[in-house]
């Protein structure tokens, strides 16, 4: 068996970034010590790991929490428990787990993970789709249902659904029995969203597409509207808005100024939704939410595009300059 397929393999490859800046800041080393897991932490041989915009602002130092210089960039990972930590009680090694965050990096072969931010991946799913279950399902899951209070029966905007994100939060509001409302910016990405369940998907680059919106919610616009870009799309969010609304807000790439008195009027809720901000509790409920998904056979990623390691820099232009997201970027290891 050759070295780089060895069970004791030592030495690994991965990106690393030395400095914040530019894509080309992500080089490969090849000469990494495999770490060790300790704790609760479990060892994961990687199979693939999935590309995030947040990726791209840390990676950039435009990010208000920045890792210390060295690091490897990723939180979601799919791959296979390689060794485990003397704490951790509910995997062991040859599990197949998805990550939601890592403490190591996720765009290398090896990366160490606390066992609490892992699951156990569904036999229903490839390695490939356990890389972009994390940060997309779990903040979905998180503005949708925990902070957001979905309710049956309810119209819900998923505005920009077509990306990795916004297609869960499809998923998760139809499994939960409400009225999906999506919009994208192309045609691919609008077939997309209709194939995942949207009851009405709208082209966001049409002219007077929020009439469309309105339209569509019988006139009284959105209950509940999860935002992606909210310094574009802000103020729009809040005219669409059905009385007693919730805003969401998911991404946001600068500032926007808007009118306050758009929320007085109907009485309107806007809410930041900020992953790593959650309670032990709600972590719970988010993985209870995610394994029934997985078991029920509604939560089904869709793998956009798919890059080696070597065009990580590429993967990460894409990402913020895609013209139409459709889907979730991984990184193949």
């Amino acid at each position: 068996m050759s070295a780089t397929r060895s069970a004791c393999r030592t030495i690994m490859k991965a990106i690393r970034v030395t400095q914040f800046g530019a894509p080309e800041v992500m080089k490969v080393d090849t000469n990494l010590t495999v770490p060790k897991p300790t704790g609760n932490q479990i060892l994961i041989k990687v199979s693939a790991a999935g590309v995030n915009p947040v990726d791209t602002y840390i990676r950039s130092g435009n990010y208000a929490r920045l890792p210390v210089l060295p690091y490897t960039p990723g939180s979601d990972v799919g791959g296979v428990v390689e060794d485990v930590g003397s704490e951790v009680k509910k995997f062991k090694k040859g599990d197949r787990v998805f990550t939601v965050r890592t403490d190591t990096g996720g765009y290398g072969e090896y990366t160490l993970a606390d066992s609490t931010l892992a699951g156990v991946l569904d036999d229903k799913l490839t390695l490939d789709q356990g890389a972009a279950i994390g940060v997309p399902y779990f903040t979905a899951y998180r503005a949708v249902v925990v902070l957001g209070n979905a309710q049956k029966g309810e119209t819900i905007l998923v505005h920009g659904a077509s990306g990795a994100v916004g297609l869960a939060c499809v998923q998760i509001a139809k499994a939960r029995g409400l009225r999906v409302i999506g919009t994208a910016g192309t045609q691919e990405g609008l077939d997309l969203v209709t194939s995942l369940g949207a009851d009405v998907v709208v082209n966001h680059r049409g002219d007077n597409y929020t009439q469309s919106i309105i339209e569509a919610c019988g006139g009284s616009g959105p209950n509940l509207t999860i935002e992606m870009l909210a310094n574009v799309n802000l103020e729009k969010d809040l005219q669409m808005a059905a009385p007693r609304g919730r805003v969401l807000i998911v991404g946001s790439r600068g500032t926007v100024e808007i009118n306050p008195r758009l929320t007085m009027g109907k009485e309107l809720v806007v809410r930041g939704v900020m992953l790593m901000g959650s309670t032990a509790e709600e972590w719970e409920e988010m993985h209870a939410g995610i394994r029934d998904g997985m078991s029920a056979g509604w939560l089904k990623p869709h793998i956009g595009r798919t890059y080696s390691l070597e065009n990580a820099p590429q993967a990460h232009d894409d990402i913020i300059n895609t013209k139409g997201a459709t889907g979730k970027i991984i990184i193949k290891i």
